[in-house]
């Protein structure tokens, strides 16, 4: 019989079977969420008092997809019984965010402080390949030593099991190819200022020894403060695998590899980034790839896709000459008629930026745009509204910390001085009333606003904490961001 559940959860009462290794008993499923703090005792107490007295491990499942305590990632982790996908590193693995050929990459954020966190998973394939599993966490380990606003941050390399992963800052905006399928095409002096930032990334690098190996739009993410920001220094200054017969040959190392081969460059000169930069703020100005996309290695291999591109200015005659020029220099396929360095770019750039009227903004990461940031503390564990919130206050301005229990934010307040503090009553259980007045006696002395969200069907909750202290004030869903935010910035305007 069939067993209709919404979302993700959708098998049926034979696939909880012995036959796999998924918990079969609301205990056992209990026992292992809290073992991995995936949930709170209280979350999950809070679910099986909503549960008949027969129910089972799935409808508690079903009951913690509804309240979204649980993403559908995590729920066919436990379906297949893959556990250890659940928690690496000391973080939660809350939906995949990207995947090729060599590793995967989640959403995932600390169990300990709920700070988002990028994770990246080497596949299972390459798990027992010690060439692949080396540069898997050479990757890492190079990515730790890079330390500059317009790179990723690497923050662990480590190994559960058979599992090989790293940690990451987890960047909201996306990648670049993602942005442009949105964008089309940039404007000029947008795309010259993105491409500043890579420049920076890549001269940072080039000034500890190391190439990137691997520019593309997909390896740029883009911040939601408008900052370009590289990963992946996987085959920084190492083209070992290049020689390999298996067909693992990486498709990257192929591009670079054809390129300096039939160009007579030396070896990972640092010139072939600036190339292959080039064919990025190509597509930028443009929305037109140099080449197409292929996964064929014959394709890849062919010294006249790289040598053929057509000019920009054949594809787009509008655009002005300051960017053009910038691009056909980089695109040069000579490497001595190149940039010879990503500093001199930089330098280009910045002419370019004012011969088109426009002021060279601040390196990112300056004093002067972290000093406008506005902090924004909010207690929510559920992936979906984390994003929703994150989304919608970040495009207003704000920096937002989220935090998964009110415990965390209080003590969290003991360093940080946010604008505000959002409690969400539905989230905090019981400990609702308790909670929301230790954060306003944490908040006090720094006159930090703090708002409370009741549930609908908490009113009398609402009447009782609603006149508490001046510097709160409580909300009943529904609600709208908007009023929520608009309430919050009041408050804040009254201390």
């Amino acid at each position: 019989m069939m067993l209709h559940l919404s979302g993700s959860i959708r098998s049926n009462l034979a696939a909880m079977s012995s036959e796999l290794l998924a918990p079969q008993s609301l205990d056992s499923l209990t026992q292992l969420l809290i073992g991995l703090k995936v949930l709170q005792p209280n979350e999950l107490q809070s679910c099986r008092n909503a549960l008949g007295r027969n129910s089972t491990a799935l409808d508690l499942l079903q009951q913690l997809e509804k309240r979204q305590l649980l993403t559908p990632y995590q729920i066919k982790c436990i379906e297949r019984g893959e556990t250890d996908m659940l928690v690496l590193g000391g973080c939660k693995l809350l939906y995949q965010n990207a995947s090729g050929s060599f590793a995967r990459v989640y959403r995932a954020c600390e169990v300990e402080t709920g700070r988002p966190i990028g994770l990246k998973v080497l596949r299972d394939r390459w798990s027992k390949d010690p060439d692949m599993v080396h540069l898997f966490q050479r990757e890492g380990e190079l990515g730790k030593r890079l330390k500059h606003p317009n790179i990723v941050p690497i923050f662990e390399v480590g190994t559960s099991g058979k599992q090989h992963y790293i940690t990451m800052e987890f960047v909201e905006g996306g990648n670049l190819r993602d942005f442009l399928k949105i964008r089309k095409k940039l404007a000029p002096e947008e795309a010259l200022q993105y491409g500043l930032h890579i420049a920076r990334a890549l001269d940072a690098a080039l000034t500890l020894g190391i190439t990137h190996r691997d520019m593309k739009t997909t390896n740029v993410l883009m911040s939601s403060q408008g900052v370009a920001k590289l990963i992946d220094f996987g085959l920084a200054t190492n083209d070992s695998l290049a020689g390999r017969r298996d067909n693992t040959e990486l498709a990257q190392a192929l591009e670079y590899s054809t390129l300096e081969r039939n160009t007579n460059s030396v070896s990972n000169d640092p010139r072939s980034d600036l190339f292959f930069l080039g064919t990025i703020l190509y597509e930028l100005l443009t929305g037109e790839l140099p080449y197409p996309r292929t996964r064929s290695r014959d394709e890849r291999k062919n010294f006249n896709r790289y040598r053929d591109i057509p000019p920009i200015t054949a594809i787009d005659p509008s655009l002005p000459l300051p960017a053009t020029r910038i691009v056909e220099r980089l695109l040069q396929i000579s490497p001595a008629q190149r940039f010879q360095t990503p500093a001199e770019l930089m330098a280009e750039i910045a002419v370019a930026m004012k011969e088109l009227g426009y002021q060279l903004p601040p390196a990112p990461g300056s004093g002067k745009l972290a000093g406008e940031t506005k902090i924004l503390m909010c207690v929510e564990s559920r992936p979906n509204r984390q994003n929703l919130l994150r989304d919608y206050f970040t495009k207003k301005g704000y920096r937002v910390l989220l935090l998964p229990d009110a415990s965390r934010a209080i003590s969290r307040l003991k360093s940080t001085s946010p604008k505000g503090v959002i409690l969400f009553g539905d989230a905090l259980g019981n400990q609702v009333a308790e909670d929301f007045q230790q954060t306003l006696k944490a908040a006090e002395d720094k006159q930090i606003a703090v708002v409370l969200v009741v549930a609908e069907d908490q009113p009398e909750l609402q009447q009782q904490l609603q006149e508490q202290h001046p510097h709160g004030a409580v909300l009943r869903q529904p609600i709208s961001l908007r009023e929520l935010r608009k309430t919050m910035e009041q408050v804040i305007k009254s201390l």
